[in-house]
Formats: C-alpha cells, structure tokens, sequence
C-alpha cells in the first residue's frame, strides 16, 4: 500500500544505509549484464564479489528495523494483535514477489501440463525465479518472527540451529540442487535458513546501538564492540570458507575431471579428500584467497559448499557478509548520528526501498535494450547515468508528494 511516512522518529543512519544498499543493487543489477562490467561487480557464485555484499545489506537492514518498529508496537499494544498484524504483512509481501517475479508459460497444452505434474510445473519457479529478493525477505522474516522479541540467547540459538538445518540439508541433497540446471538464484527455497543469520545479526545491532525509546546510542564503547563482533563474523566466515581447499584438484587429475563443476562429497569432504590435503606441508595450501579475490577456475577447484556463493547461501558467504553488512552499517552511524552528515540521494532510495526496487527493473528493461552487451565501458556508463537518473525521478516524485510505498 502507498502510505504517509511513519510519524516515530527515525533513525538517519538506517536510511542512509538502506539508500546506499538500493544504490548499490542499481549498479550491480544493470552493470551485470555488460562485457565492460568487472568481475568484482558480478554475481558469478564461486566468490564473494561486491555486488554479493548487497542482498545480506538487505536482510540486515530487515533485521534491524523488525526489531526496533515491533519494540515500539509492543509497548505501544501488546502482543498477538501486533504480530498477527506483522504476519499478514510479510505474507502480503509473498504475495507481491509471486506477481513481480513471473514465470513463462510452462505447458503449452492442457495434455502437456498434465504430464508435467506439480513438481515439474514449479520446480523451476522455485530455482529460478519466485525465491528471489522479496520473497526470501519475507520468508526469512516470517522465519525470524517467532523470537524477534526474545532475548539475544534465543534470536542466536535459532541463528545457529538454523545454520546447522541449512548444512544438513545442503549435504543430503540441496548443494547439489541448487546447483544443477535450472540453476537456484539466491539459495533457492531453503535459503532462508542462512539468511537468518544477516537477520538476526541486524537485530542484535538494534540491541547494542539503540536504547529502549529508540534514541541511538553512540558512545565509544558500544561501538567498539559491535566493530569488534564484525571483525569476528567476518573472521569466522573467512575460516569457514578455508573449507574449500579441500576441493583442490592436483594437476594428474584435471585433465579427467574437466567437464565436471561441483565436486565429489561437495559439503563433508572424503578420507581420500582430507588425506589429500593433509599431504600438503604449506600452511598457505590450508587458506583460501580473501573475499573480493577470484579463486581458481572449476578446473583446478571444484565449486564445494564451503565457497562463498550467493547462489548456494553458503554459511561461509552468509556469516562474512553478516559481519561486512554490520561494518558498514557503523561506518554510516558514525557519518550520520555522530557527525551528522547525510546524502539527500541515499535518503529518496532509503526511505521508499520497495518502490525502487519495484521501479528499478522497469527502468532497467526501457534503458538496456540500447546497449549492446559487447559496448565500450564509456557507453555502458552513459548508460548507467541514464538509468539512475530515470530510477531517482521516479521515487523521488513520490518522496516529493509524501507517498512511500509500504507492504
């Protein structure tokens, strides 16, 4: 629904770092498609790159805000009503990702869908196009609803069991799932366990940062401790993505394993695997390349659970991108609620998210069809200029008539 802005005050830093989070969506998502466009700014699903700190920023902010607006509501009203009222929200939310994200038709003839069945006729629409940004913040959000109000023993109890449910089903079968044609987008149907942990993280920010009637605490002290606990998720994410070197190839091997991508035992490595790499006397052989490094081609490491992949919601990917999306977020509430500083631009974006995420592929269809995909880097960026222009005067006509679109 479009409605007028929220009347509790609101807390500069979160849309400015939501602004900045759409913005950056913007760049990837046009940028992505084009020859000129850099790796580091492409999906390519077997590192973390730039454009895959974004949806994690997402989840983050989902988080953080969740817990600060249902505190407000609970002291305000209580509790059932309000999170029956949350509920219906998020389910209205599925309903707005399953009409964005359409499907083609999937059987030209009535005989035709008939032998699909139902699990030929959605398994695709679940790879592929539903379980999409809207939709795993919904869902993760229905997910995390049950202890957003409970203490922070409880919100990282259910962090980790939701981690720990995501490895299991990621050995039985859902790697290999999610990464066999038609390929998953953003860890498929059972993605939401891992994007749990930005959530839940975004929420246990809100504790440390805000105080109860929602005035942001900026003192040294708390700060400092939530830059120490990004340093420490994006620490532990690092070291579990280390799990990957066990998928080294050696050099008599490669030749017949060329065509093959995924690797054998691709979540618990076998006996011959972890001998294998037991062998190796380098300490560097144990580490894998830093994030914003392109590891190995497929030849040389096979694609394994423990990368850093967005298409597989790899506990390694979502636990560092926790850490970056909480870092990052201090480095706005130190540049807007300590110094005071703010970008009118990351506020129209910030404050109207859903419309220019709803906008912004509309725009993106009208502007790229004069691109070739091959166009030197200097036309693509004219491009690109084109589209955040074309983007920001949409939702900035809403921000202007005081119409925020609301789900």
């Amino acid at each position: 629904m479009v409605s007028e802005q929220a009347t509790p005050p609101r807390l500069v830093s979160l849309d400015q770092f939501r602004g900045y989070t759409v913005g950056g969506m913007l760049l990837v998502n046009f940028l992505g498609s084009f020859a000129a466009c850099p790796r580091v700014l492409k999906h390519t699903h077997d590192y973390l790159s730039y454009a895959d700190t974004i949806m994690p920023q997402f989840l983050f902010a989902v988080g953080f805000a969740m817990r600060l607006s249902l505190g407000r509501r609970l002291q305000a009203e209580g509790g059932g009503a309000v999170f029956r009222r949350v509920a219906k929200r998020l389910l209205g939310l599925v309903l707005v990702a399953l009409v964005v994200y359409t499907v083609g038709r999937r059987a030209e003839t009535w005989e035709a869908l008939v032998q699909l069945g139902v699990w030929g006729a959605i398994e695709e629409p679940l790879k592929r196009h539903w379980f999409q940004t809207l939709m795993h913040i919904a869902v993760t959000s229905l997910w995390v609803l049950p202890v957003i109000h409970c203490s922070a023993a409880v919100r990282l109890l259910w962090m980790f069991g939701s981690a720990a449910l995501h490895v299991a089903l990621s050995y039985w079968f859902n790697f290999v799932w999610v990464n066999t044609p038609p390929n998953g987008i953003d860890g498929g149907p059972l993605g939401f366990l891992t994007w749990t942990i930005p959530t839940i993280v975004g929420t246990l920010a809100c504790d440390l940062l805000v105080s109860p009637p929602g005035a942001l605490q900026s003192r040294s002290p708390l700060l400092g401790r939530a830059a120490l606990a990004a340093v420490c998720l994006m620490s532990l994410g690092y070291a579990f993505s280390c799990g990957t070197r066990f998928y080294d190839v050696p050099a008599s091997y490669q030749a017949s394993l060329q065509q093959e991508k995924l690797a054998a035992h691709p979540v618990v490595p076998s006996r011959e695997q972890m001998q294998r790499k037991q062998a190796e006397a380098n300490v560097t052989a144990w580490l894998a390349e830093p994030p914003f490094v392109a590891p190995p081609n497929s030849t040389q490491r096979k694609w394994n659970y423990w990368m850093m992949s967005q298409r597989s919601g790899s506990l390694s990917y979502l636990t560092f991108s926790a850490g970056f999306a909480l870092f990052v977020y201090l480095l706005f509430v130190v540049a807007c609620d300590v110094w005071g500083w703010q970008l009118a631009f990351f506020k129209t974006f910030g404050t109207n998210a859903l419309l220019a995420y709803v906008v912004h592929d509309q725009v993106g269809d009208a502007v790229k069809p004069f691109i070739p995909a091959d166009a030197p880097a200097w036309y693509v960026m004219a491009g690109l200029l084109v589209f955040f222009w074309i983007t920001w005067l949409f939702v900035r006509s809403f921000e202007k008539r005081g119409m925020f679109l609301r789900v």
